[in-house]
């Protein structure tokens, strides 16, 4: 397991589309254990693959209450609103309040390939949202709530 180099804004990679991953192998459970090193040595809550410039779709979280790793996922319900704050790990020093779903379910497969529902609301659903858009090259900036501005966070 190692530590990775997370990309920041202005790496031109981090504004590509991921690919599936269609290979259930020793290659992507390095990239998953290598990924779950490097969210905690940054004292992150979600990291995507695209973040340690590996174009494919996966995604590992932990807001506090458990580890998930998230292959292929794609958000099949959504319901209600929060307006907040959010950072990232690959834009340092800014933060800003966005517009998102107060609760989503996505859908996903685990590292054995299997097709796994997970629930996320508040602080998680939030997370799930921010690194999907990640996987199409979306960083939070762009997701902004009307009328807000990026701040330099403390």
């Amino acid at each position: 397991m190692a530590i990775r180099k997370i990309r920041v804004d202005g790496d031109s990679i981090l504004t590509k589309t991921s690919r599936p991953v269609t290979e259930f192998d020793d290659r992507l459970f390095q990239l998953l254990d290598d990924m779950k090193d490097t969210l905690y040595k940054a004292e992150g809550c979600g990291l995507a693959a695209v973040q340690v410039g590996v174009l494919r779709r996966v995604v590992v979280v932990d807001c506090g209450d458990g580890y998930i790793e998230l292959i292929n996922p794609e958000i099949v319900s959504s319901e209600g609103e929060q307006k907040e704050s959010e950072a990232c790990l690959s834009v340092p020093g800014l933060s800003g309040v966005t517009l998102r779903p107060a609760q989503v379910r996505v859908r996903a497969q685990n590292r054995d390939g299997n097709w796994c529902m997970y629930q996320g609301d508040g602080l998680k659903a939030r997370c799930f949202c921010h690194e999907l858009d990640h996987l199409d090259g979306v960083l939070f900036p762009q997701k902004l709530a009307p009328g807000e501005k990026l701040q330099r966070s403390r």
